[in-house]
C-alpha cells in the first residue's frame, strides 16, 4: 500500500535575489539557504541552528571553457513536499517513508538566456539536490569539462577515505583528519590492485563518512548515478572544501549531455547520532520506483559456491589447462591437457549441490565454469571468454537436471575482465544460454583496465554500460551481483534485480592479509550507504597456511564471521567458506543456516564509524529476528537492547559469542554458545573480543 500527501505552490521572482530563499525539513532541524551573489548560485545548510555547509558553488564548467556557472538570475521557484510510504522488492525494511519539502530553482542567465534548474529535496535526515537541465533552443548539447558543486565544510572533519581513483573502489579504508589525508595519499596509492586510474588532483571516493570534534556525522555521496559520470571529491585543504571531480574518459572529457536530461543528486546525510546514518533511506529515496511491473521473479538468495578455494593457496585453480596459447573460436578443449586441478569439474559441483541442499541454501556460485581463463593476457585483449562455452569437465544439461532435482540454483559467472564491448556482443546470447539452462542469477566481473581504452570502471560510458547489463537481464528474469563495478547508489530500487555489487575490499582481501579488523565497522559508513554488498562472509578457518603456501590470516575471529550476516547488509549473502569447514564447527554454522536474508525491520542498536557496530532485524514474514554485533581491534562490552520485541512475550535466544581467550590474532575460532530467555525490556551485556562480534537468533517461546 502507497500513502501520498503532495503540495505545490508556485512562488514567481524577477531580478535579483540578495538574502536567498530557505527551505526547511520536515522537522525543521534542518534549513537550507539557497541565493544568487554576484549573479552566482550558492547554497547552504543548518542543522539544530549549527552551520554544516557554509556558501557553498552551483554549477558547471562547459568545454572547452564556458561558463554554466555565472551570470545567472532566478526565473521562479516552485516549492512543494511529500509523505510517502512505499513497499520494497526486498530490503532491509518492507516498508520505507519518504518525507521531504522541496524547492525547484528555475535559473536563467542573462547573457547566453541559457536555462538550469537546481532541485533541492530536504529530508529530516538530509539533503538531495540534483541539476536539471531543460530542452532549450539556444542548447541542446554539450560537454562538461568540470562540475562546479562543493560542500563549504569550514571544518577540519574526521574523515574516513579511500583515494579517488577511477578504476577501483578497492583500497583499504584510512582514517585521518582531512587535513592530514594530503600526507597520506600517495602511500595509500601504492596499494597493489588490478586497475588503477588515480585522480591527478587530492580527491577522494565517496560515500564519504565524516565526524566532526563537536559530534556532526555527515555522509556525502550521490543517488540515482545514470548516464553521467561517477563523482568524487577534490579536496581543498587550506580552506577545507570539497567539490565534485566527475570521472573523465581519457580524452579528458567528463560527460556527454543533452537537454532534457538531469544530472545525479547530490547527496548529504546529516544527524548527531551515527545510527541515524545507517538507518537513513535518503539516497533511495531518490531514486526511481521499480522499472520491473512483476517483480515476483527476484528472489534474495544464500548461497555457497567454487569461489574461496581459489584463494586459499590449495591447488584449485579456473583454469582447466595450463596451456597458454589459446584463442576464443578457435581452440578445441578436447584437445588440450587438463591440469587436473580445475574447481569447476561436474563431480566437484555435485558436491557443492548436495552440501546446499542438505543445508537449506539456495544456490552454488561455480567460478571458471567456461571457456578462456587460460589467457594470461587477457587484461590488454577484447576477446577471451566464451559465456555459451563450458570446458569439457562441467557438464551443463547434467548440472541442470542434478542441481533441479535437489530444488539449487547454479550461479552463472561472466568474468569479462573488463572487455565491456566484447561482453556487450555476447550478452543477450549468453542471458538466454542462462534461461535455457536454468540459471537465474549472475555474477559479473571487470577485472582489469577497461576495453574500449578510453574509458575508466566509473565513467559515463561504463556507468551506462552497467545499467544496460542489468536492463537487458532483466528481459531474461536474470539477477545481476556486478563486481568491479562502479559503486551503487541506491539503483537497486529502480532495478531491483540489481541484486547486490561488491564495488569496494570484499572478503577475498583477507586471503592477501589485506583487511583490518576496523575495516567491517566502516564500510556500513561508506560502501553500503549507496546499496547492499556482496562481501562474502562466513570464513570459519582463519588460517590460511593450513593449506600450503598461503601464510594470511584472518581479521576477525569466528563469530563476527557470523555478525556480518546482519551488519553487513545484502539480499544476496554468501557461506564463502570450504564445505569442510562449516562440517568441523556444525553448531556455529547453524547460524548460517538459520539467519534471514530479506527483512520486514531493521534497528540500528549501537554504532560509531571505525569502532563498533551492532544491528537487529526482524525476518521479512516471519516471527524471527538477528542480532549481530562487531568491533575493530579494541574488545568492548555491547549493550543490545531489546525493546524490538514484542512487549508481553518471552522469546528464545541463541547466542553466539567470543570465548574467553578469543581475539582476532590469537584463537580466532573459540568461541561460546549459550541459551537463553529474553523479554523486551531487558538489556543484554555481551563482551566482545579483539577483532570480534556475536550473532543472536530469537525466537518466541512456543
Amino acid at each position: 500500500m502507497i500513502k501520498n500527501i503532495l503540495c505545490l505552490s508556485l512562488f514567481v521572482v524577477f531580478g535579483f535575489i540578495v538574502h536567498g530563499q530557505l527551505l526547511e525539513s520536515p522537522n525543521g532541524k534542518l534549513k537550507l539557504n539557497f541565493k544568487i551573489e554576484e549573479e552566482n548560485p550558492y547554497y547552504a545548510l543548518q542543522y539544530k541552528g549549527k552551520t554544516i555547509l557554509k556558501d557553498s558553488k552551483l554549477g558547471f564548467v562547459l568545454k572547452p571553457a564556458t561558463s554554466y556557472f555565472s551570470g545567472f538570475k532566478i526565473e521562479n521557484i516552485q516549492y512543494s513536499f511529500a509523505n510517502n510510504t512505499w513497499t520494497t522488492v526486498w530490503g532491509p525494511n518492507k516498508q520505507v517513508a519518504d518525507h521531504y519539502n522541496e524547492m525547484l530553482v528555475h535559473l536563467i542567465q542573462n547573457k547566453t538566456g541559457w536555462k538550469l534548474d537546481v532541485r533541492f529535496r530536504l529530508f529530516d535526515d538530509g539533503l538531495g539536490f540534483r541539476y536539471e537541465f531543460p530542452i532549450q533552443h539556444e542548447l541542446r548539447h554539450f560537454t562538461i569539462n568540470n562540475e562546479m558543486t562543493s560542500f563549504n565544510l569550514g571544518k577540519d572533519y574526521k574523515a574516513f577515505w579511500i583515494p579517488a581513483d577511477y578504476d577501483t573502489n578497492e583500497f583499504p579504508v584510512t582514517t585521518s583528519r582531512l587535513t592530514e589525508i594530503s600526507k597520506q595519499i600517495d602511500e595509500v596509492r601504492k596499494e597493489p590492485l588490478a586497475a588503477k586510474a588515480p585522480s591527478a588532483t587530492l580527491a577522494v571516493q565517496t560515500p564519504l563518512m565524516l565526524k566532526s570534534q563537536d559530534g556532526i556525522y555527515i555522509n556525502i555521496h550521490e543517488a540515482a548515478l545514470v548516464n553521467f559520470p561517477a563523482m568524487t571529491l577534490n579536496l581543498d585543504e587550506k580552506n577545507l572544501i570539497l567539490s565534485s571531480n566527475l570521472t573523465p574518459d581519457k580524452n579528458g572529457d567528463r560527460g556527454f549531455i543533452q537537454t532534457g536530461s538531469v544530472s545525479p543528486w547530490r547527496t548529504v546525510i546529516i544527524s548527531d547520532d551515527a545510527r541515524d546514518i545507517l538507518a537513513s533511506n535518503l539516497i533511495v529515496n531518490l531514486n526511481e520506483p521499480s522499472k520491473i511491473k512483476d517483480p515476483s521473479w527476484i528472489k534474495p538468495v544464500k548461497y555457497i559456491g567454487v569461489w574461496w578455494e581459489y584463494f586459499t593457496g590449495g591447488g584449485s585453480t579456473w583454469t582447466y589447462s595450463d596451456q597458454q596459447d589459446i584463442r576464443i573460436g578457435e581452440t578445441d578443449y578436447k584437445t588440450l591437457q587438463p591440469n587436473g586441478r580445475h574447481g569447476a569439474n561436474t563431480k566437484h559441483v555435485k558436491e557443492y549441490i548436495d552440501f546446499a541442499a542438505a543445508n537449506g541454501f539456495d544456490a552454488v556460485l561455480v567460478e571458471g565454469w567456461n571457456e578462456g581463463w587460460e589467457d594470461n593476457q587477457a587484461y590488454r585483449k577484447e576477446h577471451i571468454y566464451s559465456f555459451t562455452k563450458a570446458y569439457p569437465d562441467f557438464d551443463v544439461k547434467e548440472l541442470q537436471a542434478y542441481a533441479k532435482s535437489k530444488n539449487v540454483k547454479i550461479i552463472m559467472h561472466h568474468e569479462t575482465t573488463s572487455s565491456a564491448v566484447e561482453y556487450e556482443r555476447q550478452l543477450k546470447d549468453a542471458f538466454k544460454f542462462m534461461k535455457d539452462n536454468g540459471y537465474d542469477a549472475v555474477k559479473t566481473g571487470y577485472v582489469g583496465p577497461i576495453i574500449p581504452r578510453s574509458e575508466y570502471h566509473d565513467g559515463q560510458w561504463m556507468v551506462n554500460h552497467y545499467r544496460y547489463v542489468t536492463e537487458t537481464a532483466a528481459q531474461y528474469q536474470v539477477m545481476v551481483n556486478s563486481h568491479e563495478a562502479v559503486r551503487p547508489t541506491g539503483l537497486h530500487r529502480t532495478y531491483p534485480n540489481w541484486i547486490a555489487q561488491e564495488s569496494a575490499r570484499g572478503t577475498e582481501f583477507e586471503s592477501f592479509n589485506g583487511n583490518k579488523p576496523d575495516h567491517t565497522t566502516i564500510l556500513p559508513f561508506t560502501r553500503l550507504i549507496g546499496g547492499p554488498m556482496d562481501y562474502t562472509p562466513g570464513i570459519f578457518e582463519g588460517d590460511l597456511s593450513v593449506y600450503g603456501n598461503n601464510k594470511a590470516k584472518l581479521s576477525t575471529t569466528l563469530t563476527k564471521q557470523l555478525a556480518l550476516y546482519i551488519t553487513m547488509y545484502s539480499p544476496l549473502q554468501m557461506a564463502a567458506d570450504l564445505i569442510e569447514n562449516y562440517k568441523k564447527y556444525p553448531d556455529a554454522f547453524q547460524f548460517i543456516k538459520d539467519v534471514a536474508v530479506d527483512w520486514d525491520s531493521s534497528y540500528i542498536l549501537e554504532a560509531e564509524p571505525g569502532d563498533y557496530v551492532t544491528i537487529a532485524r526482524k525476518a521479512k514474514n516471519k516471527n524471527e529476528w538477528f542480532v549481530g554485533g562487531i568491533t575493530d581491534e579494541n574488545p568492548r562490552e555491547a549493550t543490545v537492547d531489546l525493546s524490538f520485541l514484542a512487549k508481553g512475550q518471552k522469546f528464545e535466544a541463541v547466542i553466539y559469542k567470543d570465548g574467553k581467550n578469543a581475539s582476532w590474532n590469537h584463537h580466532p575460532k573459540d568461541y561460546e554458545i549459550l541459551h537463553q530467555q529474553i523479554k523486551s525490556n531487558e538489556k543484554l551485556k555481551i563482551k566482545v573480543a579483539p577483532g570480534g562480534g556475536f550473532a543472536i537468533s530469537i525466537k518466541p517461546v512456543k
